[in-house]
């Protein structure tokens, strides 16, 4: 089972039962599910608070309780995740066979914006074809990505196809971490890919939040490469499989559970 920190498994959370429904959440429902998951009351109290004052949720009192609800922040981190989970498949079949590049040049003081832009990139399915040269396998939407960096003027973006001598086989595997892509998935099968997985945790309600946390996770960090740049035995296809069948395994099940143990409030 993959550690994930707290606000990764509490932002799972809300994207399956918060998202689109105009509620909060009370503080005690999220303790006790993350508590299933071996997360202290402290440390979720800690997440809570820390990302509300990041702006990602707003707090809401009813009596002597507290209760958490989005915001256009969170939500929209949310709707991402919800893309990148249900909407767009880690497996890239089809390729066109076209990449975007994006060359930058920044001054050596810019730290923070270099780590910015980078961070973004990845996020983008980029990775670094060489020094201050990226490129992801397929065409990206660089405005949207990158607009609110206000790097413009140093960045320049590209559309291309390889052409002989280069093959994409040459650098896929020197711009992109396949060893590390592969062991993810490979470990994401180890645990789910069996009949009864996590019998240990207290419900499907966990298990279902365990799920769907990792595979975000995973699909997060995956530049979708086209597959036939792939090795044979690459494991994503597999994992994907597992996921959807678990995911919808899990939704009835965990629903129910949710329906007797979580408590909400409406919202305006």
């Amino acid at each position: 089972m993959t550690e994930l920190r707290p606000q990764t498994l509490l932002l799972a959370f809300l994207g399956i039962h918060l998202l689109g429904k105009h509620v909060a959440v009370s503080s005690g429902s999220v303790i006790g599910v993350l508590a299933g998951l071996g997360v202290s009351e402290e440390a979720t109290r800690s997440t809570l608070t820390r990302m509300t004052q990041r702006g990602l949720l707003e707090r809401h009192r009813r009596g002597r309780q507290a209760y958490f609800g989005l915001t256009a922040r969170s939500e929209s981190v949310l709707e991402e995740g919800a893309t990148r989970m249900w909407r767009t498949s880690p497996v890239n079949r089809g390729w066109d066979g076209r990449w975007t590049l994006i060359g930058f040049s920044l001054p050596e003081s810019w730290t923070q914006q270099r780590h910015d832009l980078r961070s973004r990139l990845m996020w983008g399915g980029f990775g670094p074809l060489q020094n201050g040269l990226w490129i992801a396998p397929a065409i990206v939407d660089v405005p949207a990505l990158l607009a609110d960096l206000r790097l413009d003027a140093h960045i320049r973006a590209f559309v291309a196809e390889t052409v002989k001598p280069t093959e994409a086989a040459q650098f896929v595997g020197e711009a992109f971490d396949l060893d590390g892509l592969a062991a993810g998935y490979r470990r994401f099968l180890r645990v789910w890919d069996r009949r009864r997985p996590l019998p240990e945790l207290p419900d499907d309600l966990v298990r279902e939040l365990l799920l769907q946390a990792e595979w975000l996770q995973l699909v997060r960090d995956d530049p979708r490469l086209p597959l036939e740049h792939l090795p044979d035995d690459w494991p994503s296809p597999q994992a994907e499989e597992v996921f959807h069948d678990l995911a919808a395994a899990f939704r009835e099940p965990a629903a129910r559970v949710a329906a007797g143990s979580l408590e909400f409030i409406d919202l305006p």
